[in-house]
């Protein structure tokens, strides 16, 4: 598989390769979303799409990509939902108080040097600030955390599988070969 995404990157894939490459992906994706879906209700979690969603977005064809990927989802989450609990505490919830956690949030990754979580940081502080929910924006927070950490530990887990079973189907390229 990794022959087939360093291609792909240079748009050189025959269609084969691209046809199976991208049911891979697919399949491997709608397999996590749905590992993370299923159970979301009985963990407690209301809002099991964000698990999916996180799912579908941390899945990539290799692990050390999908490591990188859940790393950036969760950082996100954390630094925009830490970062809007303390705007809404402080301000309140409206328009001026959402955009300011906006840009607050996507700065503190910066400034914690995950500069790749940025917009997932803004995108939670949204969710936080301008989705309706019917607890406290603390409840929220800890559950959009929860969620996304669900289906970041899914997608991991997915992926590591894979991974593992096509080690175990088709031994390793030997160097210099075309594979």
């Amino acid at each position: 598989m990794s022959r087939i995404v360093q291609q792909a990157h240079s748009k050189e894939l025959p269609f084969r390769e691209r046809f199976a490459g991208g049911a891979a992906q697919g399949l491997m994706s709608a397999a996590a979303a749905l590992i993370a879906y299923l159970p979301a209700k009985p963990l407690g979690l209301h809002e099991g799409f964000w698990a999916s969603i996180t799912a579908i977005a941390v899945v990539q064809a290799q692990l050390g990509a999908t490591q990188t990927s859940a790393r950036d989802q969760f950082a996100g989450a954390a630094v925009g939902g830490l970062v809007s609990a303390v705007i809404v505490a402080v301000a309140g919830e409206h328009l001026a108080a959402y955009l300011t956690a906006v840009v607050l949030a996507m700065w503190t990754c910066w400034l914690l040097n995950v500069s790749t979580a940025a917009r997932l940081a803004g995108s939670t502080a949204t969710i936080v600030l301008l989705v309706p929910h019917t607890g406290s924006a603390g409840w929220m927070i800890l559950s959009r955390l929860a969620e996304v950490g669900w289906g970041v530990a899914v997608a991991l887990g997915t992926v590591w599988l894979v991974n593992w079973a096509e080690s175990k189907i088709r031994p390793p390229a030997r160097a210099g070969s075309p594979d």
